[in-house]
């Protein structure tokens, strides 16, 4: 079977009158470091008539800039991408001795202010003591994972680790952002991940079923091994199936899309295929 599979996603804008855009900040384009093999990209933007410039931001993100001259109705993204699925081990990672690309680390290492929500949380798991940093963020990641329950919001923004914890459910920005929070908390350098999760979904009538969709996941910065993924959603180590779009200290640095528009009635429509590619 071939390791090599093809994501096609789409997001559709629609106005209910002509508005005049802002730069529209895209962040859909897998970031160098992904551990998945990318063999091909493409980003289509739609209606024609706008300039494109591509930029690489401070945490290595390579961002769209997209203009329009013209007042719009529409405004539609699709991402095209090949990606290798071949599986690998995140603890066989290693950070190289010459690689300095994600220093420095203060800007992901702020200590926030955390309620009483998140004392609580963080009285049941005594980590620090043992001096497994590694452990320690794996059984954290799991206990969120067994705490919050995930529920999807398609409602913008991302709650307060102790609005996660008191409501006990939240999407997987909400329980992300709650990991990045309690990590910053206890001294270490975490960072939030937008990108996109790609898993199967089982088999039907014989063939395989792929699914991909939009996912939040946080990375925690281990001595020698470097920035790895904690899947809170899961409980699991980032995977193959994680590739990372956009790293950033705050949610909202990371977001596929973001950009001003006049005020309007809009609706968006975002559709996702994955299928395996046969050669």
């Amino acid at each position: 079977m071939s390791s090599q599979v093809t994501l096609l996603h789409r997001t559709c804008y629609r106005y209910d009158r002509p508005v005049a855009m802002g730069t529209q900040t895209i962040r859909l384009r897998p970031m160098e470091t992904c551990r998945t093999p990318i063999e091909s990209y493409g980003l289509h933007i739609r209606p024609e008539g706008f300039n494109l410039k591509w930029e690489r931001d401070s945490c290595g993100n390579d961002v769209a800039c997209v203009g329009f001259l013209d007042r719009l109705t529409h405004f539609d993204i699709e991402v095209s991408l090949v990606a290798d699925m071949t599986a690998y081990d995140p603890l066989l990672q290693t950070l190289a001795p010459d690689d300095h690309s994600d220093m420095p680390l203060e800007e992901h290492s702020a200590q926030p202010e955390c309620g009483d929500e998140v004392r609580d949380f963080l009285s049941c798991y005594p980590v620090g003591t043992g001096g497994d940093m590694l452990g320690d963020m794996m059984a954290m990641n799991r206990g969120i994972a067994r705490t919050v329950g995930y529920q999807r919001r398609l409602e913008p923004g991302v709650w307060s680790p102790e609005e996660t914890l008191r409501r006990k459910v939240g999407s997987c920005r909400d329980s992300a952002w709650l990991f990045v929070n309690i990590a910053r908390h206890l001294g270490y350098a975490a960072r939030f991940v937008s990108g996109y999760l790609i898993q199967s979904a089982g088999m039907a009538d014989g063939a395989e079923v792929l699914t991909g969709e939009l996912h939040a996941w946080a990375q925690i910065f281990i001595p020698q091994r470097g920035w790895l993924g904690f899947d809170t959603t899961s409980g699991l180590l980032a995977g193959q199936g994680h590739i990372p779009l956009a790293v950033a200290a705050r949610p909202e640095d990371a977001a596929p899309v973001s950009g001003l528009l006049d005020r309007c009635e809009a609706t968006f429509n975002v559709c996702m295929k994955v299928e395996r590619l046969f050669t």
